[in-house]
């Protein structure tokens, strides 16, 4: 039995709140259900949640803005539920905190493995116990806590965002495919398709770099994949 998992359920449909509840249990997580934006906000408030299951399309309010409302004041997992593919709205979700999407139609199996997967990242991540500086501390990464901050101020990266550049970083200039990424930092459960990761780091450059278009910090190696050049100071 899991102890302190809760999952928030936020979906409009009740038959696909009803089957992945079932399939939770099983796995022994608490389950917390809400079928509108206002609901799952009032839940997330009074609970401490482990992830939040988050369908975008609800009848109050847009998954986006309940995504950019929980961002200001938690770092919760959070996986989009969407049938929306484009790449552009991808970016949108991710750029607003989510950790991860999972396209409708989907398997419940596959998700009870997305979340395993995602809990397993965030608390069997080796810590470094010193933040280290780079750039003459425009970059501050602390490995222990999993923060990072941005000319002293945090930069807001989700915990996904967090560990591929974190991945990255713990090997400077280093040369990391896209495949190697998902494998070192997403894990070998990871079920999306390998140009995630390039979604993945337009979100963490806009977050980290100065100028996004001339990066400083990951760099792109055409042909091959990405690299962190930030030098400690």
């Amino acid at each position: 039995m899991k102890k302190n998992r809760t999952i928030l359920i936020v979906d409009d449909e009740e038959k696909i709140v009803n089957v992945l509840r079932a399939y939770l249990e099983k796995e022994g997580y608490q389950v917390l259900s809400a079928y509108d934006g206002t609901t799952a906000m009032e839940l997330f408030k009074s609970n401490d949640l482990s992830l939040i299951l988050l369908d975008l399309m609800l009848p109050d309010i847009m998954g986006e803005q309940i995504c950019q409302m929980i961002r200001m004041s938690s770092r919760v997992p959070i996986v989009m539920l969407t049938a929306k593919t484009e790449e552009a709205d991808l970016i949108k979700g991710l750029q607003m905190g989510a950790d991860d999407y999972i396209f409708k139609p989907f398997s419940p199996r596959t998700i009870v493995a997305k979340i395993e997967a995602i809990l397993r990242r965030i608390e069997s991540d080796e810590l470094t116990s010193i933040p280290v500086s780079y750039n003459q501390g425009s970059l501050v990464i602390d490995f222990q806590n999993a923060k990072v901050k941005v000319c002293g101020k945090d930069a807001g990266l989700t915990p996904t965002e967090y560990k591929i550049l974190a991945t990255m970083a713990k090997a400077p200039n280093r040369i990391f495919t896209r495949e190697q990424l998902i494998t070192y930092a997403l894990g070998d459960d990871f079920d999306g398709y390998d140009r995630s990761i390039d979604t993945y780091i337009k979100s963490v450059r806009t977050k980290i770099e100065e100028d996004r278009k001339n990066p400083v910090f990951i760099l792109t190696v055409h042909g091959m994949g990405y690299k962190f050049t930030g030098a400690e100071s």
